[in-house]
């Protein structure tokens, strides 16, 4: 069942996942599994935000594109560009060919790498793009497609963190994190967001309701695919390794919700 052990979840899930002003008074692993299975409402307040700064730069007649160019900086933005910069260290540390404690010592890196750098513009780019045809078809799609990436972007991390991953690292938010969520609660949640994004859709008509459902399962699908493979790249997972799920999985919903 999925539940909120305590108060300290969202305090941890917000504190951590967001630069929101919430104090985090507490770090065990009983408010790290409460916090990451408060992630997707993270995810939503963010996603609200950047759906409401969209809409404003729509209604101020600046048009689709660079309402997509703001939707897009708000994450990035109320993360502090965490998110992307896991995204370039993780792909820094699979492009560089070496064993998994080298590619972890690239990753802990200040500077990025050309994959870095590229994965960056490729993604990026991806996501403008979408939001823009989003926003091409309504201003209200192009909302919906705000919330739902930005919520299914910290489901991801919910479900990173089930039992059963382990950490790459002995310290950093991975290790902390790691592990912490049961897996019925993990499950749970995918199937809360899952049918909210669904329903959502539905205010569309039917293909809405189906296309977005696809755009969940899409992303879910491409996470874990990218979740297992640094698995076995890395012997785990890391903090780098949490921001590129999250980045994945945002790209994958745009890019489903915008084949209309």
């Amino acid at each position: 069942m999925f539940t909120i052990p305590s108060p300290h979840g969202p305090r941890f899930a917000f504190g951590t996942l967001t630069v929101l002003p919430v104090r985090v008074s507490r770090w065990d692993r009983e408010a790290a599994r409460g916090g990451m299975l408060c992630a997707p409402l993270a995810g939503l307040v963010v996603g609200v935000a950047a759906a409401a700064v969209g809409l404003l730069l729509l209604l101020a007649g600046a048009g689709a594109p660079l309402a997509a160019v703001g939707t897009v900086a708000v994450p990035a933005v109320l993360t502090r560009g965490l998110h992307l910069d896991g995204l370039a260290d993780t792909a820094d540390g699979l492009g560089s060919g070496k064993p998994a404690e080298d590619a972890l010592r690239i990753m802990k890196q200040s500077d990025i790498g050309p994959f870095g750098v590229i994965t960056l513009v490729f993604v990026l780019l991806a996501q403008v793009a979408a939001l823009t045809r989003a926003y091409d078809g309504s201003w209200a799609r192009g909302a919906l497609a705000a919330v739902v990436s930005a919520t299914v972007a910290r489901l991801v991390l919910t479900l990173a963190a089930r039992t059963g991953v382990p950490a790459a690292r002995p310290e950093g938010l991975g290790a902390a994190v790691a592990g912490v969520v049961p897996v019925p609660g993990a499950i749970g949640a995918a199937l809360v967001v899952s049918a909210a994004a669904a329903a959502a859709g539905a205010f569309f008509g039917a293909h809405a309701c189906v296309l977005t459902a696809l755009a969940v399962a899409a992303a879910l699908a491409a996470a874990e695919l990218l979740l297992r493979h640094c698995t076995r790249r890395f012997g785990g997972v890391t903090g780098d390794v949490f921001g590129a799920l999250a980045e994945t999985a945002a790209t994958a919903v745009l890019v489903v919700l915008a084949l209309r």
